[in-house]
């Protein structure tokens, strides 16, 4: 893929969108966790589109596979991490809603990255 293909893929758009929604909800955390949990949300979920971005941009797909696997780790960690923010009252019950169906999503469309990704693999 060349240099801006990630931009055409609907896993990178959605990605990006979920990165948006991370930083609106973080950003009335209390002031205690800007540099805590906070911060912890937002570096993972940046973690996903950029991921997916340097393996769509990688020459082998045994390559593009490896950075999926992580961009789907990170997604795992922002899952943990929603839930801990909801547990702690610093989310809204319909902003963690609204989160975790944009991370069902971004999972839902990685996961079949991973499996055509693999299959083709060999």
């Amino acid at each position: 893929m060349s240099g801006k293909a990630h931009r055409k893929l609907l896993l990178w758009q959605k990605a990006v969108r979920l990165v948006v929604s991370v930083y609106e909800v973080t950003r009335c955390f209390p002031a205690v966790e800007r540099f805590g949990l906070a911060a912890q949300m937002q570096r993972a979920a940046v973690s996903i589109p950029s991921n997916v971005a340097e393996g769509a941009a990688r020459k082998g797909r045994k390559e593009y596979l490896q950075f999926a696997y992580t961009a789907r780790g990170s997604l795992s960690e922002l899952d943990t991490q929603v839930e801990i923010a909801g547990l702690l009252g610093y989310l809204k019950p319909e902003e963690s809603s609204k989160l975790q169906a944009e991370m069902e999503e971004v999972s839902r469309l990685l996961n079949g990255v991973i499996a055509y990704l693999s299959r083709c693999n060999g």
